[in-house]
């Protein structure tokens, strides 16, 4: 059987479909919305990505062990719109974030603003784009 060229186009576009809708998922299957977070700790790792910025935080429970978290962003562009670069956070700073927690008692959350130790802020908090 022989396909044209424009028949194997579509097939690739079709097969590679669910790896793109993957990819970008939308807020209210993974964030709870109606609830807010904000967590102070170390930063181990700042991926500065598509389709989403990650920040990795170490944080301190309330029993005292640190826990990992992971701190989704906005994409690389909307970040910068913000006054984000992938050079905003080191490894070893400390820093507050707020926003979303994840669904399912997950250490995942959805960043809405975040500030240094000093309590400088790090960008422009959600929704404050021009």
């Amino acid at each position: 059987m022989h396909f044209s060229f424009r028949s194997k186009l579509a097939l690739t576009v079709l097969a590679l479909a669910p790896a793109a809708a993957l990819a970008h998922h939308s807020f209210a299957v993974f964030f709870d919305g109606q609830k807010s977070i904000t967590l102070t700790g170390v930063v181990t790792e700042f991926k500065f990505v598509n389709p989403h910025g990650l920040i990795v935080l170490q944080v301190k429970n309330k029993d005292g062990a640190m826990e990992e978290w992971k701190v989704e962003t906005n994409s690389p562009s909307i970040l910068r719109r913000r006054g984000w670069a992938p050079d905003s956070l080191t490894a070893g700073e400390t820093i507050t974030v707020d926003g979303w927690p994840g669904r399912n008692d997950t250490h995942y959350a959805r960043l809405r603003a975040a500030k240094r130790a000093n309590g400088e802020p790090i960008g422009k908090p959600m929704g404050t784009e021009d």
